[in-house]
């Protein structure tokens, strides 16, 4: 019987993958338990009591509201928020700004061409740290002070103390307008995602994200029609030296996402480009016999066909971008790593704040990575 099992390979294979993972365990419960006995020896306490206790360092820009007094559990949860702002911010505005500068790269004009080709050429060989010290500078060095400030259009300025522009300020009950606002976004998003299921059951050809998108936009209204909450544009305005009211991207966060986008955009627009390339040129071709527009033949015949090719290595620079939010440290941005940095310093739980960190980033990357080979696996040719 055992020699039976022994030459069957499904046996054998899985005997085998089962002792690795009993030996991959073991060397980290040893490391574990090494490294705590370590540290007891040193008098250096070992768990993550500190995340109870108050914070006492100052967090300079949060989404969320924080005070010195608030707990370091708190301030971690701050710090991962802001690394997840402003990851969502650059993997948009990295992608649209790609998808132009392949574009550009494929124009027939060999002015943009040249333009779009040194861009990424520089960008793509000057290391990331650089260019975000480099943006940084511009940002605190030659922007004028808040009196002179630049103001390209009403109600949005410029200048030294960062970048400022209105915000949609909601009175009366909040939780339900931004819950309605939050539920109707989802509602759409799942719309979309369903669409192909939706018509393929149902046997309709009615616009259904359209239709999605009016139904919320109804919900939102009669929120605000029922005046159980008023939404209205809070415009900024100068009082003293700095400006007052509004929304505002501080000059850490400006040069955070202006170097990040900047930088990822040039990874991105060739990944983009490539996959239009790898489409044949008899589509293009066909394309034209139909009578079809430029721009409609991209739409509806080469993206389809090159989203198999693009979303792949997508994922990866998805990945590296929300990876490189850590040198936000270098322009003093407050992200989950300055945060976990200035733990460190001040309660000496090196391997805890490290912990923290590598859990946070790995799980923030694992559920990009299973969103995008879903979305992966539903534009695939064989569905499985």
């Amino acid at each position: 019987m055992f020699r039976a099992l022994w030459f069957d390979s499904r046996v054998r294979a899985w005997w085998l993958q089962g002792l690795l993972a009993c030996g991959a365990v073991g060397g980290i419960v040893w490391l574990v338990l090494n490294a705590r006995e370590n540290l007891m020896r040193r008098g250096i306490t070992v768990g993550f009591d500190f995340m109870d206790q108050a914070a006492r360092f100052p967090i300079s820009e949060s989404l969320l509201a924080y005070q010195t007094t608030d707990t370091f559990g708190h301030a971690f949860v701050v710090g991962i928020v802001n690394t997840v702002f402003i990851s969502v911010l650059v993997i948009a505005a990295s992608t649209v700004l790609g998808f132009a500068l392949a574009l550009a790269r494929r124009s027939t004009h060999p002015l943009i061409t040249a333009i779009a080709a040194t861009y990424v050429e520089v960008i793509r060989n000057t290391p990331l740290v650089v260019q975000l010290l480099f943006w940084y500078g511009m940002v605190t060095v030659n922007l004028p002070s808040a009196r002179q400030a630049y103001q390209p259009l009403p109600g949005v300025f410029l200048s030294i103390r960062g970048f400022m522009f209105p915000k949609l300020a909601v009175a009366g009950n909040s939780t339900l307008f931004w819950g309605v606002v939050c539920a109707a976004l989802l509602f759409v998003l799942a719309v979309m995602l369903a669409k192909p299921v939706i018509r393929k059951h149902w046997k309709t050809r009615l616009p259904m994200v359209s239709i999605a998108i009016a139904m919320a936009a109804v919900a939102i209204t009669a929120v605000l029609l029922s005046g159980r909450a008023v939404a209205s544009w809070e415009l900024p305005y100068l009082r003293g030296l700095n400006f007052t009211g509004g929304m505002a991207f501080t000059p850490e966060f400006s040069a955070l996402l202006i170097g990040l986008v900047l930088y990822s955009a040039a990874f991105t627009g060739e990944i983009i480009r490539g996959g239009i390339e790898a489409v044949g040129r008899g589509q293009w071709e066909a394309g034209r016999s139909l009578g079809l527009r430029p721009w409609h033949i991209m739409r509806l015949l080469i993206l389809p066909q090159a989203l198999r090719i693009i979303v792949p290595p997508m994922t990866s620079q998805y990945l590296s971008i929300i990876k490189n939010t850590t040198l936000a440290l270098a322009v003093g941005y407050p992200d989950l790593a300055f945060v976990v940095a200035t733990t460190i310093n001040q309660t000496g739980q090196a391997i805890e704040g490290i912990v923290v960190l590598m859990a946070v980033f790995l799980t923030i990357s694992l559920s990009v990575s299973l969103f995008m080979n879903a979305y992966n696996r539903r534009i695939s040719l064989v569905q499985r």
